[in-house]
C-alpha cells in the first residue's frame, strides 16, 4: 500500500496540540516585527545610530534564516518533539537576555541567538500540523497555521507600540515569557512523540557554505550604506565571500552524495515555483511593515500607539483573507488565488507610492486593509500548490526550505529598502537643496513670509532644511514602494510554471506507470 493510500491515524489531544504549535508560530512571526515602533526608543538605550539600530531587526531575521535550513537533519536526527522543545526553550530565555539588554552589541548578540532557536519554530509548527491533518483538511490548517505566520509580523507593529507607550521597550520581549512556557509544557505533556535517527550524518559542508553566503551577503546589505558601497574593501569582501559560499553551496548540492538538502526536492516544479514566490512575499511582508512605522511616526506624526493601531487593520484583512482563501483552495483551483492576491498586493503598493503626510487616515487603513488580504490570499493557497506533489518524506525539508526563503527575502528586503531611504534622502535632499539660490523667486517674496523662509537668517535656513528634509523623505519612501511593486509583479508568471494540486508530475506520473503492472497482477 502506498503512503498517499495509507489510512490516516487520529491523533489525541490534536486541538491541544495545535494551540501549543501556534503560539510558539505566533512568538516567532511576532518578534521579526515586534521591535519596529520600538526602535527610535531603543536607539537612545542603547546609543545606536538610525542605520545601527536597524541591526536589531536584521540580525533575527538573518541567524533565523541561517538555522531555519538544517531544521530538517535536526528534526530526523534527535527527534521532532525533543528539538521543538529545546527551541522553544532557547528562544524565551533569548527573549528574557534582550529585555535586559544594556549596550548595542548586547542586543545584537542576544537577536541572533534568538533567532537561531527560534529558525526551527515556524517549520516544525507546519511540519507538525501537516501530520495530524489528514489531507482533505490540510488546507484548512494551513489557514490556521499561516495566521499565526503571516498575522504575527503584520500585529506586531502593534503590539509593539501598546507595550512602548504604556510601558517601556523593554516589554516587548519580556511578553514572551508566559507563552513559552504555556508552549513547552503543552507540548511536553501532549505531542506525540517522533523517531530518532542517532547514526543520521549531518552536512557540515553544505551547511557552513550556505551560512556564509547569507551572512555574508546580509552584512553588505547592512553595512553598504555607511561604507560607501563598493568604495570600501569591507564591501566587496563581503560581496565575494557571500557570491561564493551560496555558488559553493549549489555546486555542493548538486555533487554531494547526502547534502542536507537533497536535490531532488528541486525537482517538483510546483515546490521550486512556489520558493520563487515565497521569497518575493517575504521581501514585501517584513520591508512594508518597517517602512510604515517610522512613515507614521515621522512623515505622519502619529504617536507610538496611534501608529500601531492604524497598523492593526492590515492584520485584519490578513486573517479574514487568509480564512477565505484556505476554505476556497479546496474547492477551486489555488493559482486563481495565488494570482488574485497578488494582484491586490501589486496595486497596494502602487497605491502606497502616491501617500504624502496629507493623506488621511480612511484611505491609509483601507489600502492597508487590501495590502493585508493580498498577502492572505497568496499565502494560504502558495502552502497547498508547494506541498501539493511533494513526497511526505521531504516534507519537513520542505518547510524549512520555505521558511528560509521567506526569511532571506524579508532580511534582503529590509536591508535594501533602509539603505535606499537612507540614499535616496541624501541625494534628494541635496539636489533640491541646490534650488536654494539668491535667485530662486520662490525665495525672493517679501513680507513676513520672506523672512520665514531666508535662507540668509538662522531660522530661515533652519525652516529650510525641515522643507527640503520632510519632500526628500517623501520621495525617498515612493521610491521604495515602486521598488516592491516591481519586485511583486513578475511573481504573477510563476502561475503557469505551477500545476494544479492533484495534477501529478513527470517523476510522479513516470512512477505510476511503473506500479501499473502490479496493480494489474493483483486486481486479476
Amino acid at each position: 500500500m502506498s503512503a498517499a493510500a495509507a489510512p490516516f491515524k487520529v491523533v489525541p489531544f490534536r486541538a491541544l496540540i495545535v494551540v501549543c504549535a501556534m503560539i510558539a508560530t505566533l512568538m516567532q512571526a511576532l518578534d521579526s516585527t515586534i521591535a519596529n515602533v520600538a526602535l527610535p526608543y531603543m536607539q537612545g538605550s542603547l546609543s545606536a545610530t538610525l542605520d545601527q539600530i536597524t541591526w536589531v531587526l536584521t540580525s533575527y531575521i538573518v541567524a533565523a534564516a541561517i538555522f531555519t535550513a538544517p531544521v530538517g537533519w535536526l528534526a530526523a536526527r534527535f527527534g521532532r518533539k525533543n528539538l521543538f522543545i529545546l527551541c522553544l526553550v532557547g528562544f524565551t530565555a533569548a527573549s528574557m537576555l534582550c529585555g535586559i539588554a544594556q549596550t548595542l552589541p548586547q542586543m545584537v548578540v542576544f537577536r541572533l541567538l534568538q533567532g537561531v532557536f527560534g529558525a526551527a519554530l515556524v517549520p516544525l509548527s507546519q511540519a507538525v500540523m501537516l501530520d495530524i491533518y489528514p489531507p482533505h483538511q490540510r488546507g484548512s490548517a494551513m489557514a490556521i497555521w499561516g495566521v499565526g505566520v503571516m498575522v504575527g509580523p503584520i500585529l506586531g507593529p502593534t503590539l509593539g507600540g501598546f507595550l512602548t507607550e504604556e510601558y517601556n521597550w523593554r516589554w516587548v520581549f519580556f511578553v514572551n515569557l508566559p507563552f513559552g512556557i504555556l508552549a513547552v509544557a503543552g507540548l511536553a505533556a501532549f505531542m506525540p512523540k517522533a523517531p530518532v535517527n542517532p547514526g543520521l550524518k549531518f552536512d557540515w559542508t553544505g551547511f557552513a557554505v550556505l551560512a556564509l553566503g547569507i551572512g555574508a551577503l546580509q552584512m553588505m546589505l547592512d553595512r553598504g550604506q555607511d561604507q560607501d558601497w563598493f568604495s570600501s574593501n569591507e564591501i566587496i569582501a563581503e560581496t565575494v565571500l557571500g557570491g561564493l559560499g551560496l555558488y559553493l553551496f549549489v555546486v555542493h548540492m548538486l555533487t554531494a552524495e547526502k547534502p542536507f538538502i537533497s536535490k531532488r526536492i528541486f525537482r517538483d516544479a510546483n515546490f521550486t515555483a512556489s520558493l520563487v514566490m515565497m521569497f518575493a512575499v517575504g521581501v514585501v511582508l517584513l520591508a512594508t511593515s518597517a517602512l510604515l512605522a517610522p512613515w507614521l511616526q515621522n512623515l505622519g506624526n502619529y504617536p507610538v500607539a496611534t501608529a500601531g493601531l492604524v497598523m492593526a487593520p492590515r492584520g485584519i484583512g490578513t486573517m479574514v483573507a487568509m480564512v477565505i482563501g484556505g476554505r476556497l483552495s479546496g474547492k477551486i483551483d489555488p493559482r486563481w488565488i495565488i494570482g488574485f492576491g497578488l494582484l491586490l498586493l501589486v496595486w497596494s503598493l502602487y497605491e502606497g507610492s502616491y501617500w504624502t503626510p496629507g493623506v488621511s487616515a480612511g484611505q491609509l487603513i483601507a489600502t492597508l486593509i487590501v495590502q493585508g488580504a493580498a498577502l492572505g490570499f497568496v499565502f494560504i493557497p502558495l502552502q497547498v500548490v508547494a506541498f501539493a506533489t511533494l513526497p511526505g518524506a521531504d516534507r519537513t525539508d520542505g518547510a524549512s526550505l520555505l521558511s528560509l526563503v521567506r526569511n532571506v527575502g524579508s532580511a534582503i528586503g529590509v536591508s535594501v529598502t533602509s539603505s535606499m531611504l537612507a540614499h535616496n534622502i541624501q541625494v534628494v535632499h541635496a539636489e533640491l537643496g541646490a534650488a536654494v539660490t539668491p535667485f530662486n523667486r520662490a525665495l525672493q517674496m517679501g513680507g513676513v513670509a520672506g523672512q520665514m523662509v531666508n535662507p540668509a537668517t538662522r531660522g530661515g535656513a533652519r525652516m529650510l532644511d525641515g522643507m527640503i528634509n520632510n519632500q526628500a523623505q517623501i520621495i525617498a519612501y515612493i521610491d521604495d514602494y515602486r521598488l516592491m511593486m516591481w519586485v511583486t509583479l513578475p511573481a504573477i508568471l510563476l502561475l503557469f510554471i505551477m500545476r494544479k494540486p492533484g495534477t501529478p508530475n513527470r517523476v510522479q506520473a513516470a512512477a505510476a506507470k511503473r506500479e501499473e503492472p502490479a496493480h494489474a497482477a493483483v486486481l486479476d
